[in-house]
């Protein structure tokens, strides 16, 4: 019997349902949405700018930066530590700002302290590496005089002050 129902032709044509019969399936709506996807790289990283002048107070500084390309940021992350002469200062605290705009504005810093900046731009691909760092420094605070010790002629005065700060400063301006 195996042997007569093999030598027998056998039509194995499948049949299928009308709606599944000379189908052909149309990509040209998914070929246009891929090709609608706009890959945008991560970006470069930010250069950060040399301090400018009166870009400080006693307690404050305005910190700038800028990019070389025209890539895409959504923002960006500033990150800023004191700088300091230990050898512990890696263990300085850093600080961070998420920040829109190419520059910020830092308070509550310590007068005639030098601060180290640093600054890296995101997307929606990733972060950028950082900038390269910066060192700023804020202005040293006012001087306190000592009205004791002024003393005063017809063609002189002898005023004295005592600065507050603890690095030292470089010279002071007297106004009359």
């Amino acid at each position: 019997r195996l042997k007569e129902f093999l030598k027998k032709e056998v039509d194995l044509e499948l049949s299928t349902l009308p709606d599944f019969e000379e189908r052909v399936i149309d990509f040209s709506e998914v070929e246009q949405v891929m090709n609608s996807i706009n890959t945008i790289p991560a970006p470069c990283a930010p250069v950060i700018n040399p301090q400018a002048p009166n870009a400080a107070t006693g307690t404050s500084l305005r910190v700038c930066w800028g990019l070389f390309s025209d890539d895409t940021v959504e923002y960006y992350q500033l990150c800023y530590k004191p700088v300091s002469s230990d050898r512990h200062s890696n263990e300085q605290a850093e600080y961070t700002l998420k920040v829109k705009e190419t520059y910020c504005t830092i308070t509550n810093l310590l007068p005639n302290t030098q601060y180290e900046f640093w600054v890296t731009a995101f997307n929606a691909s990733g972060i950028s590496p950082p900038s390269e760092r910066a060192v700023y420094v804020t202005a040293p605070s006012p001087p306190i005089i000592k009205p004791t010790k002024i003393r005063s002629c017809e063609n002189a005065a002898l005023v004295c002050w005592e600065s507050r700060d603890i690095n030292p400063v470089d010279s002071y301006i007297v106004e009359l």
